[in-house]
């Protein structure tokens, strides 16, 4: 799904359209306006549902929906450098947050909450808001690049590691240790990602051109794909599928582009009995004799799918989602077999890691008991997460707090 934020006619309804986000597992969408925050489901591929609305704040340049749950982050213009915390459902505010400079973007997760100001990230745990790190030893981010993993058994952290150069570090939110260095692009970032179990990590730099994908991580380069050769463009969005099998990259073009995820293997036997598997073939040993950034172009993946936009120009983001049709009686039969995806956030967080053999330190239902972790005090401030029963509460205490001159330096 793809949605227009960029600026319309003065007087237009799209005038009033400040921000867009989808939450992190691509089920709902956030709009924030010169009049507050809208969210909508993504359940139907025929309208969006309208699942809360609110005129308290006004000027919302970020929104950010935790999962499916009542917990949701703004930002104002009239108040940019203070975080607001809600429970939409309740209608109260749990906490706001003033810091010493505007912020530029916010990330959550099940566990960890950041806040990204041009020369600093500030690291919280999301169900107390204590700050574990401020991260100050930092480039200057004055786009606010980040991203953090949706997996909380992980919580990887990525942001820019140069002004001059393309290069990303990798740090552990629970740990809170620096992981490693990527030498992704030669030129500056403009977009990085996760996937959703965050074992894997995309970036494009500012010329758009080319897209690559990292293992996580250790950082070693798994795919290389080529956008385009002749024009440069601004990448707005990068997201992967939920299965991690697809990468979407949308820009300032009026071009979508999905590349798909395989390992493509060097030995095609049933090509080489004809005349274009041939030539396939001779050329692709030909490049081994040319200088090495021809030969890497010619091994390039290009887009598995595109999509055309009716416009350009404009900043736009997109995202993979799964969305339920109709579809018929054989499908429905096939679709009842499989497992079905939590919808809400206990049910979600509640769901054994991928990787169940992980001793990193971070929050668990069953308090470590299982897996063994090294939970953090502050983790069981209070108690349980809930957030999506009859009974729910806010994950989080209510509280005032101010960043100035209350910060944990890395």
């Amino acid at each position: 799904m793809e949605v227009e934020a960029a600026d319309a006619p003065p007087g237009g309804v799209e005038s009033a359209l400040s921000c867009f986000s989808f939450n992190q597992d691509c089920t709902s969408l956030a709009i924030g306006t010169k009049a507050g925050y809208k969210l909508f489901s993504l359940s139907s591929v025929e309208q969006l549902d309208q699942v809360h609305g609110s005129n308290e704040i006004p000027d919302v340049y970020i929104v950010e929906r935790l999962f499916s749950s009542s917990l949701v982050v703004v930002v104002s213009h009239t108040k940019p450098r203070q975080m607001n915390v809600y429970h939409f459902k309740k209608g109260t505010e749990i906490c706001n947050y003033s810091y010493s400079s505007n912020i530029l973007s916010i990330r959550l997760n099940r566990q960890r909450l950041l806040v990204c100001l041009e020369e600093s990230i500030y690291i919280h745990n999301i169900k107390d808001m204590k700050l574990l790190k401020t991260l100050l030893d930092i480039p200057a981010n004055p786009t606010g690049l980040c991203a953090l993993s949706i997996n909380h058994s992980n919580s990887y952290l990525a942001y820019p590691g140069s002004l001059t150069s393309g290069e990303i570090v990798l740090y552990d939110g629970n740990s809170l240790k620096t992981v490693c260095t990527i030498a992704a692009h030669e030129g500056t970032l403009a977009a990085i990602t996760f996937n959703a179990s965050g074992s894997k990590l995309a970036s494009a730099s500012e010329k758009g051109t080319v897209i690559r994908v990292f293992s996580v991580p250790d950082g070693q380069k798994l795919y290389e794909f080529r956008r385009g050769m002749k024009r440069y463009v601004t990448i707005s969005s990068l997201v992967f599928s939920m299965d991690s099998q697809f990468l979407c990259a949308s820009s300032n073009t009026e071009t979508v582009h999905i590349f798909k995820l395989e390992q493509v293997t060097n030995s095609r036997p049933e090509e080489t009995s004809t005349w274009s598997g041939y030539m396939g073939k001779m050329f692709m040993a030909a490049t081994n004799y040319l200088p090495t950034q021809v030969s890497d172009m010619m091994h390039q993946d290009r887009a598995f799918a595109t999509a055309r936009l009716n416009f350009s120009g404009q900043r736009n983001i997109c995202t993979l989602s799964t969305l339920l049709g109709s579809g018929t009686t054989e499908e429905n039969k096939e679709n009842d077999l499989r497992p079905s995806l939590p919808q809400s956030y206990a049910a979600t967080v509640a769901r054994p890691s991928a990787s169940s053999a992980s001793t990193v330190p971070g929050y668990s239902e069953d308090g470590g008991a299982l897996r063994g972790e090294v939970i953090p005090e502050h983790e069981f401030a209070t108690g349980p997460v809930c957030l999506d029963d009859e009974n729910e509460f806010p994950p989080i205490i209510l509280c005032r707090g101010n960043q100035k001159g209350k910060t944990k330096q890395s």
